[in-house]
């Protein structure tokens, strides 16, 4: 059992990766193995729509995203983490996970998926609707803590002291170690994820010829 973190702050050490820290604990102690990525704080291309990915099974830019990708078979869940940058997102990671979710999505199906948020006030609630439509729009099974899953401080050492988020963190923690493990579980006993009906696409404009 393997879950991969991803730490999309453009601070290594800050907050975020606080946060991400205390979620991986819990999930050692329960003997789920832990990777983590740092997006980094150089350049970090968003999609640009130009059908490679189609023909081709990756994107073309051969960067962190294919990385990635090419490894999801290996994962039983992904957590998330992002400051909250203008109520939103670090565009880091949303420029990622774009690409990520719309090349390898099929590959995320069944696997569990939980997002945190770290800030120093307040936009906390809005990136986290935004990154959990990421894993829904994939077919993944959402997890939750026992509150909203933020962290509050301005970097690392700040949010050391918010008592109730690393608490927050840690029941995350666990609740990811438990889906994992009854979905690991379910597998041995022949249970398999839900077979998906063809894809019906239904454009709201059209065209009267």
């Amino acid at each position: 059992m393997k879950v991969l973190l991803i730490n999309g702050s453009p601070h290594k050490n800050g907050a975020t990766n606080r946060a991400l820290l205390e979620i991986e604990g819990e999930l050692l102690k329960n003997d789920i193995e832990v990777e983590k990525i740092w997006l980094g704080n150089d350049e970090m291309s968003g999609c640009i729509s130009c059908g490679f990915c189609y023909k081709n099974k990756r994107c073309f830019r051969d960067d962190l995203v294919n990385e990635v990708g090419s490894k999801l078979d290996l994962y039983d869940g992904i957590i998330v983490g992002s400051p909250v940058h203008y109520a939103s997102a670090s565009g880091f990671l949303t420029s990622f996970l774009d690409r990520l979710f719309y090349v390898y999505g099929a590959k995320m199906k069944g696997k569990v998926y939980a997002s945190i948020a770290s800030a120093r006030r307040a936009g906390t609630t809005a990136t986290l609707d935004q990154l959990y439509k990421y894993g829904y729009i994939a077919g993944m099974v959402m997890v939750g803590g026992q509150y909203w899953n933020v962290i509050h401080g301005n970097d690392a050492l700040e949010a050391e002291h918010d008592l109730e988020g690393l608490q927050i963190m840690r029941t995350l923690g666990r609740n990811i170690a438990w889906i994992i493990k009854c979905i690991v579980l379910g597998k041995e006993n022949g249970l398999k994820y839900p077979e998906r009906e063809a894809s019906k696409r239904t454009n709201f404009i059209r065209n009267e010829g």
